[in-house]
Order: C-alpha cells, then structure tokens, then sequence
C-alpha cells in the first residue's frame, strides 16, 4: 500500500514571500513581464494586510538593473526583510537563509523569473533545506513560455506546492472572522480584473500541469 504524501499548507505567522529577480532589464525579455509585475504588486499589496514579511532578490544587479520601481518596498515598513544582492542563481544565499532562520520562517511563497532557472533552482534549494515552498502559477514565467510548464512540473515533482495568487492568499486569511477581512476583501475586490486578466495571460500555457 503506497503511503500518502502529506497534507502541506501555508503556515500563518511564519511565512515569507520571495520575490525573485524581478528586474528592469528583463522587461523586455520575459514572456507576461507585465502580468508578472501584476501578479506581484497584488503579494506586496496583501503582504502588508497580512503582515507577511518579505525578501527581494536581485541577480547581478549591476548588470541586469535593480527591482522595477513598481515593486518598491518602501510600502512594506518593517516587513521588508531585505533586498539580497546574489549570483547564485538560487535564492537560497548565506544571508537569505540566514533571516528564515532568524525569523523562524517555514512557508515560502515563490514568485518571479526565471521559472526554470532561478524560481526552480530556488525551489530545489529550500525544499532539500526542509521549507515549505508554495510556487505561485501565475506569478512566474521565462523569456521562452515552453520552459514554463516544464519547470513547474519539475517543482511539483520534487515536493512544492503549486498554486495561484488568490488561492495562497486566502489561506492566509483563514477566517473571514479576523479583523483583516475587511481590508483584505476590499484589497482583493480592487485586484478581481488585474487577477483574471493575468490568468487569461499565463495560466493556458500550463493547463497540463
């Protein structure tokens, strides 16, 4: 009899979205950039609702330019862990793990570019480290959109949990009885046509997953 995979949820109060490598010289490069942006701007907007906290990386900034402006951090206050300078191509750096660890976090949120390269590596990383990693299926793509589908299976395979923005944030909310709801309800009502129209984007490319 084949054992059943456990059960992984987001866990409230120790998780952390990453947000991977979203820079301005990709812009023109990565299939969705905008939807990816989208997509993004909706996490930091509930991230803060929610009192999530948050790491950015950067990919030799130098070269490839810093966070686009959209996605400042300044918004978030203190739930702005930090933005981490890297040339791994994996998130999982010496300083990054070292605020999971300080923070005593256990739920990534995954979300950015490149799907099969820095997201998967990323994800590959964290999940051998024991983390939970939820890799969000409307919030990462690549310069070429085939790579997609392949790269989130992969992750599948290997024990994330793919899943979509407004899913992952209403398992974080939990209870409509919390007093974040109203702002949380009003803070998803304001993203409804952003969210289907980054679906109708990026999600048919990924219907076989």
């Amino acid at each position: 009899m084949s054992k059943l995979s456990p059960i992984v949820k987001v866990i409230p109060g120790r998780t952390v979205f990453f947000v991977c490598d979203i820079q301005t010289r990709f812009r023109a490069a990565i299939h969705g950039f905008e939807s990816i942006v989208a997509t993004s701007n909706k996490m930091l907007k509930l991230a803060k609702i929610l009192e999530v906290p948050v790491i950015f990386t950067e990919q030799n900034s130098r070269a490839l330019g810093s966070t686009v402006p959209e996605l400042s951090p300044q918004p978030l206050g203190d739930l702005h862990l930090a933005t981490v300078e890297k040339t791994l191509f994996s998130m999982a750096t010496p300083d990054v793990l070292s605020l999971l660890m300080q923070h005593d976090l256990k739920s990534i949120v995954l979300f950015g570019i490149e799907s099969h390269v820095c997201v998967l590596q990323s994800t590959l990383d964290l999940l051998e480290l024991g983390y939970d990693v939820h890799v969000l299926a409307d919030g990462v793509s690549s310069c070429n959109p085939e790579e997609v589908p392949i790269a989130l299976a992969r992750m599948r395979q290997a024990g994330a949990q793919i899943t979509t923005s407004e899913s992952l944030l209403f398992q974080l909310q939990g209870d409509s009885s919390k007093p974040t709801f109203k702002a949380f309800s009003s803070a998803i009502k304001e993203e409804k046509d952003s969210t289907q129209s980054v679906l109708q984007a990026l999600l048919p490319l990924r219907t076989a997953l």
